[in-house]
């Protein structure tokens, strides 16, 4: 059978990642809510379905990353979602950060159309996505996960079977947790060095570079330095992660503290008008709470 791609979901991430498989000369039909974000891949290429059931119905294997839980639902399972135009045989790929019970529902629905669903949600922000350096965690039968591998590999370099369906989304709450509170670390630690009379480029490549390091400090805390809020990744979205993962351990019954301090940081954020900022705009939160007269930029330029 050739393969035939759908892609559902254009913007920050998903333009880059659809742009990985169009050019490798496989066919890609394309969806998403705003038809200008996928302008770059209709010049390559790519052809305009206008709901998500024709982008299912022109594919074999139909990608989505869109924002919210609520979208994961209204493009797969709604009246003239993907699920409503996938033939049997065919494959749903979601790889938004979204609920692990839905990721069962959604497996549970397609299963019944002969439909196969993998979850698989990525972490590596707008650059990851940019270089095909992804990391991709699935979830979803085995034979169905090694059916699109392929394509995963084009995308990312650390990709990952983790389990059965939902199993994906919930290996990236756990990278959520552990990067919610690292950004806490960044931008109080840029803060001090800062206060402190210290070169903040300088600091970076020393503790980038030992115990302390991390994907954050090493890039996000290159563009805190150079003043770049623009997003890799909204906070208005990890928001959302944050609170889906609070629930999931809600639902386990285990407390996770320092995902409940992190989160109201970053609520600070959006209620400060950054949402649509990347995660590294908590320092400027930071900034507020520091703030004097005698010291408006606490960057130093």
């Amino acid at each position: 059978m050739d393969v035939k791609i759908g892609w559902i979901g254009t913007g920050v991430m998903g333009a880059s990642m659809c742009m990985h498989i169009l050019e490798r000369g496989i066919p890609v039909f394309v969806h998403n809510r705003t038809r200008r974000k996928a302008h770059g891949l209709l010049q390559n290429g790519a052809e305009w379905c206008n709901t998500p059931e024709d982008v299912a119905r022109q594919s074999n294997i139909i990608f989505t990353i869109v924002g919210y839980p609520s979208d994961v639902n209204d493009v797969i399972l709604g009246k003239q979602g993907v699920l409503a135009g996938a033939a049997e045989g065919s494959v749903i790929v979601d790889m938004t950060t979204s609920e692990p019970s839905l990721a069962g529902e959604i497996y549970d629905a397609a299963l019944t159309r002969s439909v196969g669903s993998v979850d698989a949600p990525v972490s590596g922000g707008d650059v990851g996505a940019r270089e095909g350096r992804l990391a991709i965690m699935a979830g979803g039968d085995r034979n169905v996960y090694e059916r699109v591998l392929p394509f995963f590999e084009m995308m990312g370099g650390d990709i990952a079977y983790m389990g059965g369906p939902g199993m994906g989304q919930h290996t990236k709450m756990s990278n959520q947790i552990l990067i919610a509170s690292t950004m806490v670390g960044v931008v109080e630690s840029l803060m001090y060095a800062y206060r402190a009379g210290l070169d903040l480029s300088g600091v970076i490549d020393v503790i980038g570079k030992g115990a302390a390091s991390s994907w954050s400090i090493n890039n996000l805390g290159r563009r805190i330095v150079n003043r770049d809020f623009d997003p890799g990744f909204f906070i208005k979205h990890f928001i959302k992660d944050m609170g889906i993962a609070l629930a999931e351990a809600g639902r386990m019954k285990i407390a996770l503290p320092g995902l409940a301090l992190a989160e109201q940081f970053y609520r600070s954020a959006a209620a400060l008008g950054m949402e649509d900022m990347g995660t590294q705009a908590l320092y400027r939160v930071l900034e507020n709470m520091n703030i004097n007269s005698a010291d408006p930029d606490c960057t130093g330029e």
